[in-house]
């Protein structure tokens, strides 16, 4: 340890000449470390519903998605797609087919997303998983099936124990709309309901049903080699970003593979932002706190003046007269630090196990407890903006120091 430094920590914890000095200080240290342990913790938070929500898209959404660069559909007869299936490192590729279509039951009728799936669907989704009611089925061998967005069901006013048949109506694409009889322009199928299911997304449980590709096909005019996307299935152990590079390459300019993330872009970045504005509004908070590690080391000054001078007498230069005080505040900073931080990761930690804070006591909510999640890079970042406010609070008073 150097001399100044040896110096500033024996005025970090020696009796100053003014009680107060002492209070201010330890006021410094406790509001930094406050404000650090409030930045873990809510990080944490955020990536915790983050993670969340991330767990009920994947529920749902393949872990690569491939889709026409332009246009809405791709051709599944095609030699890029056909030898996509033979790759070493895919396990399965299921087709879909997804449009709007008019959904009516007896007197109850709205638009809604018609997505035809193929018999792979199942091992590109954890659809039984999210199965509320029935079953999951989209032809029985017999009659065509639907399974639909549990709000979605709710709002046509069906559930999976009704018998009725569910009817759907699509324009013709390749026709003129008849203005005076427009009920012959459009192509109707029917399907019969067999369960409902929950992503906990509006997006999927109050817009979306599922049925069987042909019925799909038939329905928006299509034959039975074209599709909106595919489905894909890695194999265990095989690295993401490897498997999409290389399908990527395999299938040319004309197609996109998107991964989960890029599947529900704007939803990620929404919470992307979120996370930064937060993190900027504890930033400026910090900011604040550290006016008070300013104003403690402007005191410590003026209360060893005595001591600058015999210093200044003994050989010490201004600057290494500046470098103790600023080493002074800069301990205080790293003390509430390093405190903020441990009691911030143990306070995430117990919730992350224990629960401690609750949602809520209804059973509206996903889960019953804030989901937390402790990220390293979070606590390095957090611990460098709080070191690096610290030093620059220290430096403000330090250079006007003058022997």
């Amino acid at each position: 340890m150097s001399l100044e430094s040896h110096i500033a920590w024996r005025y970090l914890f020696s009796k100053k000449g003014h009680n107060a000095i002492n209070i201010i200080s330890g006021i410094s240290a406790a509001a930094v470390a406050v404000v650090t342990a409030a930045m873990v913790c809510v990080l944490s938070v955020m990536n915790g519903f983050g993670e969340l929500v991330e767990h009920m898209f994947s529920e749902f959404d393949p872990v690569l998605l491939v889709v026409p660069a332009e246009g809405q559909t791709l051709r599944t007869d095609t030699l890029p797609i056909v030898s996509l299936l033979a790759h070493e490192d895919i396990k399965s590729v299921s087709m879909q087919l997804e449009q709007t279509a008019l959904v009516r039951y007896k007197d109850h009728q709205l638009p809604a997303r018609v997505m035809g799936v193929d018999s792979l669907f199942s091992a590109t989704a954890h659809i039984d998983s999210i199965i509320t009611d029935g079953f999951y089925s989209v032809h029985d061998g017999a009659f065509e099936r639907a399974v639909l967005g549990r709000g979605l069901a709710a709002q046509i006013g069906i559930n999976a124990h009704f018998t009725g048949a569910l009817h759907l109506y699509a324009p013709e694409r390749t026709e003129r709309l008849n203005i005076l009889r427009p009920d012959q322009s459009l192509r109707h199928e029917h399907a019969f309901i067999a369960g409902t299911f929950a992503v906990n997304q509006i997006e999927y449980d109050d817009r979306l049903m599922l049925v069987s590709l042909p019925l799909a096909q038939r329905l928006f005019g299509y034959d039975g080699h074209t599709a909106t996307a595919l489905r894909i299935q890695p194999k265990q152990g095989v690295k993401l970003s490897n498997i999409k590079y290389q399908i990527s390459n395999h299938l040319g300019p004309g197609y996109r593979v998107l991964d989960r993330y890029e599947q529900q872009h704007d939803f990620f970045r929404i919470l992307r932002i979120e996370k930064l504005l937060t993190f900027l509004l504890m930033v400026f908070i910090l900011l604040i706190a550290s006016f008070n590690i300013i104003g403690s080391l402007s005191m410590l000054i003026i209360d060893k003046r005595d001591d600058i001078r015999i210093l200044s007498h003994l050989g010490a230069d201004e600057a290494a007269i500046r470098r103790i005080f600023l080493l002074e505040g800069w301990f205080i900073s790293v003390l509430g630090t390093i405190a903020g931080l441990v009691v911030g990761v143990v306070v995430c930690l117990g919730q992350q196990h224990y629960g401690w804070l609750k949602l809520g006591s209804g059973t509206d909510y996903v889960i019953s407890a804030y989901p937390v999640q402790v990220q390293t890079p979070d606590i390095l970042l957090v611990g460098l903006i709080v070191f690096a406010l610290g030093w620059l609070a220290a430096w403000y008073p330090c250079k006007k120091i003058m022997i």
